[in-house]
């Protein structure tokens, strides 16, 4: 049965159209099967489509690629947030669970700023800390051929990112992509890095009304996404080593890609960081999807996700 299916789209990580990340969120009724899900976000072709279903009295979120599920979407989460007090269904100032693959994802709906300002929030992700690897020669040899430098450090971490620190001078934001030349490891998902102290861009970075403290670009060609242009997990990853770097409560990522964006950072417990921004209603419908009374388990299963 073809029944029509609440649906939206939020640039999330940013306070205006057309920037920061767009994710899809789809609201679902019912439980539907991976291969319904990832059919949906494959005609969507966001980086993101987030889904979300009520069971019992919880919020269960699932995020698909256009090819494959992912176990952890900042961006999209975010979207989520944002999605479900748009559709009224969170007030702001409300505390909520998301239950997810990753666990259970604390977020909170915040008031907009002022009148005709994005909508706000805040969610938690897991960091998985950075463990120190070697770069492979190709490696180096593309950043240098690109940036006319290379990485002061660079480390490899449990959730399949790679993280390459590159010094202030490189010029990162005008880089071309390099997604289509990233070969191993480095495929699955390459944060290149950087501090923005001493730099002054033409237009200064702001999110919230804060300054940016460093900025970087994700590519990750092996997840199907050539680069994405706001990506809350690599974010959340990186945080621990510029909050201890610059020893502050909080700090401030950018998002140097095409479609730019940031966020607020700080720490929300032992191995937990919280993520702040804001995102932009860029769309609003229905999707007109056949319900295929599928997945329960799946669904299911994410409550034991703890």
């Amino acid at each position: 049965m073809i029944r029509p299916t609440p649906a939206v789209l939020v640039e999330a990580f940013a306070d205006v159209p057309c920037r920061g990340n767009g994710a899809a969120v789809v609201l679902l009724d019912q439980p539907m099967g991976d291969g319904g899900l990832q059919a949906i976000a494959r005609s969507l072709n966001q980086s993101e489509t987030a889904f979300l279903l009520r069971q019992q009295d919880r919020w269960c979120l699932r995020w698909f690629t256009p090819t494959c599920e992912v176990p952890l979407c900042g961006h999209a989460t975010l979207a989520a947030l944002l999605a479900l007090g748009h559709w009224r269904l969170l007030e702001a100032g409300q505390l909520l669970s998301l239950w997810t693959r990753s666990g259970p994802l604390p977020v909170r709906l915040d008031p907009p700023a002022g009148p005709n300002q994005a909508a706000a929030g805040s969610v938690v992700l897991p960091s998985a800390g950075l463990l120190a690897a070697e770069p492979s020669p190709p490696l180096m040899r593309l950043l240098q051929e690109r940036l006319g430098v290379k990485p002061t450090d660079y480390w490899g971490s449990s959730l399949g990112y790679r993280v390459a620190l590159l010094p202030p001078v490189a010029p990162l934001a005008v880089m071309a992509s390099v997604a289509a030349e990233l070969q191993g490891p480095d495929r699955a998902g390459l944060v290149l890095m950087q501090s923005l102290e001493g730099q002054q861009p033409a237009q200064p970075h702001s999110v919230l009304g804060r300054r940016a403290d460093y900025q970087l670009r994700f590519f990750a060609p092996g997840l199907g996404i050539e680069e994405d242009p706001v990506t809350g997990s690599a974010h959340a990853l990186v945080a621990p080593f510029w909050l201890e770097r610059l020893n502050t409560a909080s700090v401030v990522g950018w998002q140097c890609s095409p479609r730019p964006g940031g966020m607020v950072l700080e720490t929300a417990s032992s191995g937990m960081i919280r993520l702040s921004g804001t995102g932009h209603l860029l769309w609003n419908g229905t999707l007109q999807v056949q319900a295929d009374g599928c997945g329960a388990e799946s669904w299911a299963a994410l409550q034991a996700c703890a």
